[in-house]
This record gives C-alpha cells, sequence and structure tokens, in this order.
C-alpha cells in the first residue's frame, strides 16, 4: 500500500479530515491533518485533537501492520480569512485575556485558536463557559462554542451581546455543585449479579493475579486504574470486595457505552456517560454526585485506552475531586489486559493479567498536580517493580 493508499483510506474513514499528508521520519509514518472546521463545528465538536487522535488516526492503526501505523502527527490550525481590527485594549478584551492566559499554554492572539494553540481541554472550556457567562452575561454551550474557537470570534461574540462586564471565577467547589439535585441509579443485585459471573471467568481463562485489595478504604474514595483495554472496567468490578462495589460508579464515555450493545450495560452497572463535546458541566457535577452520597466514583485518569502498552498522561479531573471533596486515591496497577484484548481486536486471548491495588494518596497538603504525579508514579513504580 502506498502513501497516496493510505490518505485515501484514511479520508474515507472520516467526514471531519479535509486533508491528510503523509511522510516517513525516521522510518515511521508521520501524518499533517487538515481538519474541516467546518464540519467539525456543525457536529458541535469542540475537542478537536481528540477527535483526529482517537477516531481517525487510531482508527486506521486499528488493523494494518506495524510498519503502516502512523506514530506521529500534526494538526493544521485553522485559516483566518479576515483581519481583526478592534482595539486589543479594550477592557472587555483584557478581561478574557487575562481569564485565557490563566488557562493558556502559549503566547495569545485574536487570531489563536483555543484548543490547537492554547491547549484548551475539557475542564478549561468548562470553566471559559462559566467565566464568560458570570463576567459579561452571555451564555453559551459546547454547540455554540464549536463555532468561536478562535479567540477573536469569541471576543467579537461576547462584545455583540455582554450584558455586564465584572470578571468572575468561579471555584471548582462551586463548578461542581449543581443547581438541582442529581439523581444515581444504585443496582446492587446487578453488581453482584456482574462480580460473580465475571470474577471466575477471568480467574480461570486469564489467570487473573489480585494483589493489595486491603489497600482500598472503607471510606468514600476514588479508584484510579491504570488504562489498557474493554476489560479494565469489568476487572475492576470482578475484583472489588461486594460492600465497597454496590456503592461505587464508573466514569465512561457516551461514545463507547452509550452504543447499543453496552448502554444496557451501562445503564444498569451505575455507570455515569460522558460526552466531551457535550453538556459538560452536567456530566463534571453527576461524577462528582457518588462522592456527595459517600460512595465511590472509578475514573480513568488516562482518559483512554493506550495504544502500546504505555502509559498515557493523567488527566487532572481526578485530582481535582481529590482535593475538594478531601477523599484518597487509590492507584491501581491493570497489567495484561492490553495483550488479552488488543486495541481494534474483537476476541479475547488468554493471556495473564494482573491486577494491583495500591496504597490510597491523601490530598492532604497536596496540590492538584502533586496528586496527578503521585498516582501515575505509584502505577509506574508499580511497573518497574513487576518487570524487576
Amino acid at each position: 500500500m502506498d502513501l497516496g493508499q493510505i490518505e485515501a483510506k484514511i479520508l474515507a474513514l472520516s467526514p471531519f479530515v479535509r486533508h491528510i499528508s503523509l511522510t516517513r521520519r525516521n522510518g515511521a509514518l508521520h501524518a499533517v491533518v487538515t481538519p474541516d472546521f467546518k464540519a467539525l463545528a456543525q457536529a458541535h465538536i469542540i475537542n478537536i485533537e481528540n477527535q483526529i487522535r482517537w477516531y481517525v488516526l487510531e482508527i486506521y492503526n486499528f488493523d494494518v501492520p506495524e510498519e503502516l501505523k502512523i506514530r506521529s502527527y500534526e494538526i493544521e490550525k485553522p485559516p483566518h480569512a479576515k483581519e481583526f481590527s478592534f482595539d486589543t485594549e479594550e477592557p472587555l478584551y483584557l478581561s478574557l485575556l487575562d481569564f485565557l492566559a490563566s488557562h493558556a499554554k502559549e503566547k495569545i492572539t485574536p487570531s489563536s485558536h483555543l484548543e490547537l494553540d492554547l491547549g484548551f481541554d475539557s475542564l478549561d472550556f468548562v470553566t471559559l463557559l462559566l467565566f464568560v457567562e458570570e463576567s459579561f452575561g452571555v451564555k453559551l454551550d459546547e454547540a455554540a462554542l464549536a463555532s468561536l474557537l478562535v479567540v477573536g470570534d469569541l471576543y467579537l461574540h461576547i462584545r455583540t451581546h455582554a450584558t455586564c462586564q465584572a470578571a468572575k471565577q468561579k471555584s471548582w467547589r462551586e463548578i461542581l455543585e449543581p443547581k438541582k439535585p442529581i439523581g444515581l441509579r444504585y443496582s446492587p443485585f446487578i453488581m453482584f449479579l456482574y462480580k460473580t459471573l465475571l470474577y471466575p471467568f477471568f480467574r480461570l481463562y486469564f489467570r487473573l493475579e489480585l494483589r493489595g485489595r486491603d489497600n482500598i478504604p472503607n471510606t468514600p474514595c476514588i479508584i484510579a486504574p491504570s488504562h489498557q483495554s474493554m476489560l479494565d472496567g469489568f476487572l475492576i468490578e470482578a475484583t472489588l470486595p461486594y460492600g465497597i462495589l454496590k456503592r461505587t460508579f464508573f466514569l465512561a464515555f457516551e461514545l463507547v457505552f452509550g452504543t447499543k450493545l453496552l448502554k444496557p450495560v451501562a445503564d444498569n452497572g451505575q455507570t455515569i456517560l460522558i460526552n466531551q463535546d457535550k453538556n459538560l458541566l452536567y456530566a463534571l457535577q453527576k461524577t462528582a454526585q457518588p462522592l456527595r452520597e459517600d460512595a465511590n466514583i472509578v475514573i480513568f485518569p488516562e482518559g483512554a485506552r493506550t495504544r502500546d502498552g504505555n502509559l498515557l498522561e493523567f488527566r487532572p479531573f481526578f485530582a481535582i475531586l481529590s482535593k475538594e471533596f478531601n477523599v484518597p486515591v487509590v492507584p491501581v496497577l491493570i497489567d495484561g489486559s492490553f495483550e488479552a484484548l488488543p486495541p481494534g481486536k474483537r476476541f479475547f486471548r488468554p493471556k495473564k493479567i494482573q491486577v494491583h491495588y495500591l496504597e490510597p494518596i491523601f490530598p492532604e497538603g497536596l496540590s492538584v498536580k502533586e496528586i496527578v504525579k503521585q498516582t501515575k508514579d505509584a502505577i509506574e513504580e508499580d511497573i518497574v517493580t513487576r518487570i524487576a
């Protein structure tokens, strides 16, 4: 298969890629992707990099030989046809700029793209939407924001619709507090049934090795496993003591567990579904609800399954919850499920799987970044110990 054929195959995978160019760097394929920004905005997608990486490039990588996998990529920024002519010293613009600067990873200009230039992620978008509403009286949702991801466009929209101007930022405690009660669906019998069926199967077929379960506190906690395959949530269900499992909820992506096949499992499996491009504020508030009810929440800090067996970057939301609700994080090493069910494969392989619950990390005296680092370090250290 030549590069032109690969490019055509990738273009056929998604309406959100307008052009793709492939080259070889150090013997591996590198992609330069030009998104279809109009199609993305019409689909109300604000996490563009996430869409291109996981639902285009990695989908392509699933079923091709190693030498044809795309190992690196870059995403071209949107061309901005018009020149922004507003005064960048206007107080409203400076107020917006101050907020953006507290989240941005690069220098900000009117042509900066919130995600692709400034590095905004889902949590940043939530705080931005609330800041705009609280500070300027302009209510936006993710669908509207999808067409306003360039700083200048966002500012001009705010300036046109602003009813007030007073910079206000909510704390995470305020953000996570719902305006209306949030109900959770407890399914203790179903959870018991899942555990009863899954645990012996995992023990026999995958020679499941379980360690460290006594590290799980009897008080509310956040369980933070590494993420290797679609098996991982079920492995946690199977290995948690029933007394803890019946008061434990799982955070999962709607795109995966909201399908016809898996939605019944989610609906009856104490699962909270999240869509990164829709109703994010409510999803975050609902994720915090188990902790308000003295229950537990399972969050995979990587936010996605590994594609090569190595840990991905840990996202900070689990640490924010730990800090705000003063509950410990229990890191969990899941090892072997990558080999048992590799990405893109539908059938299990009888590979040995280990689940190791590590010592809890308590948030007192730690920053969010320190909680994230200690959680990832604990899992990495256990990997090194296991290998040694």
